[in-house]
């Protein structure tokens, strides 16, 4: 499911290229969040779900809306304008970084280790090898800009966290998808026709209304299903390792699609996040352990998250 993330996510920064052609930011911010709700509110009746009701439930949806998909999307599209898409995927992938210091402070099953430190800074030292010198060029220039994603990586680290308690409410995943979306489109809309007045702007061209339905269906409403399905089960510093993988699934696809050539530094960027996944992990670590004298056999029974192993 974290691969398939992956790929949903990694798509967005193609699809946002495409329709900044012809969209200002936040009216893009508000169609993709806009056009998800509109799915997965069409889709939750044949799960046999619904969105629940009651003030304290829409009260998350509003924070989840809030630090999850108005200020990092707001952020992150605004700073792809100023800089380039390779240093705002770096910078995107500090978010285990931030998301490993946000979940020893609030929360006690997912406590900072030497470990998964270790691991977050291997991974992140992979993702800037995928990617390569070139994206580093800018690095000196249009600070705010990168300011801006490093904040958005924050507030994902910050909403990791703070949607562990739908799985405590009850809320079934694509319900909480559902909820959040929707909480998001209610908070930006108001701010969009009142800063971009979106009745005055040309009507895009077939290609950016393809963009914009890819970026809400696959990128939006599909990829916050398995997010939250993934928080429930593995935990935020588990589900936000994605941003790890995003630059490797961008590259893959390219490589099989595109027909594009791999080079050394890309199979030596892959592995060190795949040492870094593991590292943060922990479970392949623990499954090649043995017992003294015992041959191949596991150590007794271990659980992940109160799961047996």
């Amino acid at each position: 499911m974290l691969m398939v993330l992956s790929i949903l996510w990694g798509g967005s920064f193609f699809f946002t290229s495409v329709a900044l052609q012809a969209l200002p930011p936040l009216t893009l911010v508000v169609l993709r969040v806009g056009l998800a709700a509109l799915i997965l509110n069409l889709v939750l009746p044949l799960t046999g779900s619904r969105l629940p009701r009651g003030p304290e439930i829409w009260m998350a949806f509003v924070g989840m809306g809030l630090l999850n998909n108005v200020v990092p999307f707001c952020l992150i599209v605004w700073g792809q304008t100023q800089i380039a898409s390779g240093l705002a995927a770096i910078l995107n992938a500090t978010t285990p970084l931030f998301t490993v210091a946000v979940a020893h402070l609030a929360t006690s099953d997912e406590r900072m280790t030497g470990r998964r430190l270790a691991g977050v800074l291997v991974g992140l030292a992979g993702v800037a090898v995928v990617i390569g010198p070139a994206a580093l060029t800018g690095l000196a220039a249009n600070v705010l800009a990168q300011v801006a994603v490093l904040a958005a990586a924050f507030s994902y680290a910050l909403a990791g966290v703070f949607g562990r308690r739908f799985k405590r409410m009850g809320v079934p995943p694509v319900a909480t998808a559902a909820g959040q979306v929707t909480a998001s489109t209610l908070l930006l809309l108001p701010v969009a026709i009142l800063m971009d007045r979106p009745w005055t702007l040309a009507v895009p061209g077939l290609s950016v209304w393809g963009a914009v339905l890819g970026i809400a269906a696959l990128s939006t409403a599909l990829a916050y299903v398995l997010y939250f399905r993934i928080l429930a089960t593995a935990g935020a510093t588990n589900l936000l390792l994605v941003t790890f993988l995003v630059p490797v699934s961008a590259i893959l696809l390219g490589a099989l699609v595109l027909g594009e050539r791999l080079d050394g530094r890309h199979y030596l960027g892959m592995a060190l996040i795949g040492c870094g996944l593991a590292a943060i992990d922990g479970r392949p670590l623990r499954l090649v352990r043995t017992r003294p004298g015992r041959g191949s056999r596991l150590d007794p029974p271990e659980t992940y998250q109160g799961r047996d192993i």
